[in-house]
Order: structure tokens, then C-alpha cells, then sequence
């Protein structure tokens, strides 16, 4: 499972930088997900400068799926002013504006959907 994740609005950067350091700190993602930077993907006639970089997390195993909703989660609570996060997942893509517990479920939710999809029991 490879996942993508961006953020958008004032200090944007600092914060994906903030969630990195949060998700590393955390022992079950840290040992069972590989955590790199990757370049956003600029579209046609888009200029580059500002773009900011994407956290990608890869992972082989899809029960992760709620520990990482839960580190969310638990991260986004401590946000005075949380930014908007974009979390892109084989083509499904979740914005998350609240850092409610609904935003977890609906999280969690679309990615499992997303790999009922694959693979079919």
C-alpha cells in the first residue's frame, strides 16, 4: 500500500514536516512503514517554485490502515490551526478539513473500501 499525503494552508510545510516527525515517533508505523518524501506531480503548464513536497508512506500490509488513521488523528489534535490534508491512496483521494473523530473513520473507510476493491474476497 503506498499512501500520499499533503497538506495546504498557512504553514503547510512546518505542519507535514510536524506529522512526519509524529508518524516516526510512533512505534507501530515506524517499524511496519517505510517513510519518504516524494515530489508533488506538477500539472501540464503549471509553473514550478512553490510546490511542496508529498510524505509517502509504504507499507505492506493493510491493518496499518487504522493505526496510521489513529496517529492522525491524535496528530491533528494537537494543531492549534490545523491544515488541510490530502491523503491520496491508489487514486482515491480524502480531504480532511476537521480533525474530528469522524475524520478517522471516513479515513479508514475509504482506504478499506479501496482494498475491497483490489481484492475482492
Amino acid at each position: 500500500m503506498i499512501l500520499r499525503i499533503g497538506m495546504e494552508g498557512p504553514g503547510a510545510a512546518d505542519e507535514l514536516r510536524s506529522f512526519r516527525a509524529w508518524l516516526l515517533e510512533t512505534s507501530d508505523i515506524r517499524q511496519h512503514c517505510e517513510i519518504s518524501w516524494v515530489m508533488r506531480p506538477q500539472a501540464p503548464n503549471e509553473m514550478g517554485g512553490d510546490t511542496l513536497d508529498l510524505l509517502q508512506l509504504i507499507t505492506d500490509n493493510f491493518w496499518q490502515v487504522s493505526t496510521f488513521a489513529l496517529a492522525f488523528s491524535t496528530w491533528r489534535g494537537t494543531r492549534h490551526r490545523a491544515p488541510t490534508v490530502t491523503l491520496e491512496h491508489n487514486g482515491t483521494v480524502i480531504i480532511v478539513e476537521g480533525s474530528d473523530e469522524e475524520s478517522v473513520q471516513r479515513i479508514t473507510r475509504a482506504l478499506m473500501a479501496e482494498q475491497e476493491r483490489r481484492d475482492p474476497a
